[in-house]
């Protein structure tokens, strides 16, 4: 039996309402999407890090999640995994032409507008009708970031965007200082929470005019402050001090060293 059969077998089993695992038989489409969302960023995690061993781990168990979806499905007479499989197989054939057909594409960008427009096209012979909806099809569960950058390029592919990133620029001061009016005259969480959303789109747009994925910004700058602060907290335990104790000069100082053992990491590196 080839694994992929045995774990079609398996998670058959595990959903048998009478010899199967109680914890699986209970699950629904919607209770498992939590799963599905962590083991993706799980996915992601192992590839940031270049643990190949663990990225093989996490694949096998996004794998299980689309398993778990199929089966339920299937249950229900809705579909099978192999037209899950079957589906994304026609879909690939038919968006690259110019690999399994005669179309020619010079470039990843011009991949990347082709396959738009083959999708725009797909939408299109399901009813759904882009002209009228720009913006629709742009799911709701995305994280916020990745979500505001789709957005976007929808937008701009209707000919709405800026025409250099220094008008973006000038729009960032504009949202940083309603933030301060908002905060000076007419301080409430309503107003905070509209104009520092404000703030983060707008630098959302200067990621994409900049080629950069905002998410992926955000999540570098994580493992930076991470790192910048273990090493506060490993020299003040070494001093048998308390983070808590320490005065905001020292933690800055401290804060600039880190900063400092971080390149000169980086160019032994190099």
């Amino acid at each position: 039996m080839k694994p992929i059969d045995r774990l079609l077998e398996i998670m058959n089993q595990l959903r048998d309402k009478e010899k199967g695992c109680p914890w699986d038989v209970e699950q629904t489409f919607a209770s498992i999407v939590p799963y599905t969302l962590e083991e993706a960023y799980e996915v992601a995690d192992a590839i940031e890090k270049n643990d190949m061993k663990h990225l093989r781990e996490e694949l096998g168990d996004l794998l299980l999640q689309v398993v778990f979806h199929a089966q339920m499905a299937k249950e229900q007479k809705l579909f099978t995994f192999d037209e899950v499989a079957q589906g994304i197989c026609d879909k690939l054939v038919s968006r690259h032409p110019h690999v399994f057909g005669d179309a020619k594409v010079n470039s990843a960008a011009e991949q990347v507008e082709a396959w738009e427009k083959h999708k725009d096209i797909e939408k299109a012979k399901t009813g759904i009708n882009l002209k009228s909806d720009i913006l629709g099809g742009v799911p709701m569960s995305l994280p916020a970031m990745t979500r505001a950058v789709k957005l976007q390029k929808r937008a701009v592919r209707a000919g709405f965007d800026w025409s250099d990133i220094e008008q973006v620029f000038e729009k960032l001061d504009e949202e940083i200082n309603e933030l301060m009016h908002v905060m000076a005259y007419d301080d409430t969480p309503e107003g905070r929470l509209e104009e520092v959303g404000d703030i983060i789109f707008t630098c959302v747009n200067i990621a994409r005019k900049l080629d950069v994925d905002p998410e992926e910004a955000v999540r570098f700058c994580n493992r930076k402050f991470e790192s910048r602060f273990r090493y506060m907290q490993a020299d003040l335990d070494a001093q048998r001090l308390r983070i808590e104790d320490a005065s905001f000069q020292e933690l800055n100082d401290l804060w600039d060293e880190a900063k400092i053992a971080e390149q000169s990491v980086l160019k032994e590196k190099k």
